[in-house]
């Protein structure tokens, strides 16, 4: 009997495991067919406004469109990064039009918002749709219903369609330069090294900056180094400048610098080998090697597969110098000498020191600031005696002694191309 009892138990876990197996694989696939696109128009044309704006507001004024993208390193979707209320909305639907025959598709989005919040009601998210088959739409439209009229929904186009040959090895990313920007002279030294250490293209989002930054930024762009994304979040949201939440009506981190990130990997996925993720303030020293790409080149050969690198942060504070390279037609522009400052902060005990990024964005679906959500790879913490990032700012352990701090003079090996590079950018710009 009891033999037989044990075997009736059995037989009814197994009967529930399959009728929960069952009802959950039947439910899932009702939720495939109900994001398939379904036809809604024939015959019609494209309507709509196509909009180049950088951050467009939809009428519920609580979803930002940033831009959308084609992946089809799963199924064939489009992608569009964007701003979401975390709470407030409960489902979008992408609007393909394809042409020539004219068909209007409708697909139910996935809205998928970043876990990195950090507290604020408004974060960085994937909304994304199924593509029609046999149709590769140039342009889509997000509306929170699947039913309406086109001809007032803004139309944004599909990046990414083409598959590109790389154009260039390392893209910068600097996300969200915002308070009247004027580090005038750092920035320029971290763009002389960037472009030493291999960088061909800095894609800067850009809220506000100084008039004489300005200037700096026009030179860079007609040289053809920098890429200037507008970035006028404030216009539509309450920004901090903190990454996170304080209670105090914002809305959003930081001037959405996580958005910003993850527009970033996608606008240069097609065309850069590898994405750099830091701050116009950080500049990733290779200390066994020359430049990027040759450190890259033997980290990739020690971690086969690997795609995303994190190198470790570093304090080298703006209130220690040294009075070497005290160059005098420097002491005019407004912003920080590096080559002054090669005393970094030791670690701290029981702190985790945070990390940036070297990615290939191919092999990445979702970035934060110091680490990667979701990706096609392993990440990889990058040994501190290959490479570490030379982050000079105001102090984080501004009570130590100066003999505590640890000279590191790395950075000067790169001293007389760097100032060489400098001074010709004042020359043309500031001075």
């Amino acid at each position: 009997m009891l033999f037989c009892g044990k075997k009736s138990y059995f037989a009814a876990v197994v009967c529930i495991i399959t009728l929960t197996a069952t009802v959950t694989l039947s439910y899932l696939q009702l939720q495939r067919l109900s994001n398939r696109p379904k036809i809604i128009q024939e015959g019609s044309r494209c309507r709509g406004k196509i909009t180049n704006s950088t951050i467009t507001a939809l009428k519920d004024n609580r979803t930002f469109i940033i831009s959308p993208y084609f992946d089809d390193r799963e199924s064939k979707v489009t992608r569009v990064i964007g701003i979401v209320h975390h709470e407030d909305v409960k489902q979008l639907y992408c609007w393909f039009c394809c042409q020539p025959n004219g068909k209007m598709y409708v697909s139910k989005a996935n809205i998928d918002v970043h876990s990195d919040r950090f507290g604020f009601p408004y974060g960085a998210a994937d909304i994304v749709c199924l593509e029609p088959e046999n149709c590769d739409p140039t342009h889509v439209s997000i509306h929170q219903s699947p039913n309406g009229n086109t001809d007032q929904l803004p139309r944004f186009e599909i990046k990414n369609r083409k598959a590109e040959a790389f154009s260039v090895d390392f893209t910068v990313c600097i996300s969200a330069m915002f308070g009247n920007y004027n580090n005038v002279l750092q920035f320029i030294q971290s763009m002389e090294m960037y472009k030493i250490l291999g960088v061909q293209k800095v894609v800067i989002y850009k809220n506000n900056c100084s008039h004489l930054m300005e200037k700096v930024l026009k030179f860079y762009m007609e040289e053809g180094t920098v890429e200037i994304i507008p970035w006028p979040i404030n216009s539509h949201l309450k920004v901090s400048s903190k990454w996170h939440f304080m209670q105090d009506g914002t809305h959003i981190g930081y001037y959405g610098q996580i958005t910003a990130l993850n527009d970033c990997i996608y606008r240069n996925m097609q065309r850069s080998k590898f994405v750099v993720l830091i701050d116009a303030d950080e500049i990733i020293l290779p200390l066994k090697h020359p430049d990027w790409k040759t450190m890259m080149r033997s980290l990739q050969e020690q971690n086969p597969g690997t795609g995303i690198f994190l190198f470790e942060n570093h304090i080298f504070p703006e209130t220690v110098s040294t009075h070497v390279f005290n160059i005098s037609s420097w002491s005019t522009v407004p912003g920080v000498n590096i080559l002054q400052h090669v005393h970094r902060e030791p670690d701290r005990k029981d702190v985790i020191n945070p990390r940036k990024m070297i990615i290939d964005p191919r092999k990445v679906i979702q970035t934060s600031v110091h680490s990667v959500l979701h990706a096609y790879s392993n990440s990889v913490n990058v040994p501190m005696d290959t490479g570490l990032i030379y982050h000079c700012r105001v102090p984080l352990q501004g009570n130590l002694p100066r003999e505590s701090l640890i000279r590191d003079t790395t950075l000067w090996r790169y001293n007389l191309s760097l100032i060489t590079n400098v001074n010709k950018v004042l020359h043309q710009t500031v001075l």
